[in-house]
């Protein structure tokens, strides 16, 4: 059986990528900061192929506690989802807003992210067909940012944005390093999905949203790596 580790999957997103890749077939930890939430998230998906992880993807003892907790349960991680993640008070003006924001949604979306990819390498690495998705967003590519007939265009920030930019550019190096491996590492853009992140004012549903977060962890050998994909275009590619 396939095993996964996705970060944060206790609600919303990361709970329904949980849900898909059960129905796939998969072993899935349930990494969840707080444990009494995960364990309510496993006991709603009702099946055996679960387990609670406690997972503070800003904190390195809870992140090796955890590679600790998974390694006596299995010699192998197949899949790797950083899906944790936070937004940050807004506004979020760059004249403006505190370092402290900012310091401290990097400090989960792109820093967590990064170490506990690199936790978790070896089991990754012992894995035949390793698969690692890093949940992006559309507020993280640089050209849309630039263009003025984008329909977010005006929706820019100090904070969010500009984390999930950095973690698509780590991504990006992450997959050249591993380019003449089995690894393939892409980076997701769940699109404008309806979830607690933004008092539900998304567009787009969680079934949709976890599809496409699936469909890159479950990628063939054919499959692409290094790359940006968005459902806010379609499930294509989206531009850096």
């Amino acid at each position: 059986m396939k095993t996964v580790l996705i970060t944060g999957a206790n609600k919303s997103i990361g709970f329904e990528t949980a849900r898909q890749l059960l129905d796939a077939g998969y072993f899935v930890y349930i990494g969840s900061r707080d444990v009494a939430r995960g364990e309510e998230a496993a006991a709603q998906l009702g099946s055996e192929n679960t387990a609670v992880v406690p997972l503070d993807v800003t904190d390195a003892g809870s992140i090796h506690a955890a590679r600790q907790l998974i390694g006596r349960t299995t010699d192998k991680l197949d899949v790797l989802i950083n899906n944790a993640g936070i937004r940050g008070d807004f506004p979020q003006l760059p004249t403006s807003a505190p370092v402290s924001t900012i310091r401290s949604v990097f400090e989960t979306n792109f820093f967590g992210a990064i170490e506990v990819t690199q936790t978790f390498m070896d089991l990754l690495r012992k894995a035949p067909h390793p698969r690692i998705v890093n949940v992006t967003s559309g507020l993280a590519s640089l050209t849309l940012h630039s263009d003025p007939s984008w329909m977010y265009y005006p929706i820019k920030g100090a904070a969010y944005g500009p984390s999930k930019t950095a973690l698509n550019a780590w991504t990006l190096a992450l997959a050249y390093e591993l380019r003449d491996t089995a690894f393939k590492v892409n980076v997701v853009d769940p699109g404008y999905t309806a979830t607690d992140f933004n008092e539900h004012r998304g567009t787009g549903t969680v079934e949709d949203a976890a599809a496409i977060i699936v469909r890159f962890a479950t990628l063939d050998a054919d499959g692409p790596t290094g790359k940006y994909y968005s459902n806010d275009r379609d499930g294509e590619e989206s531009p850096w």
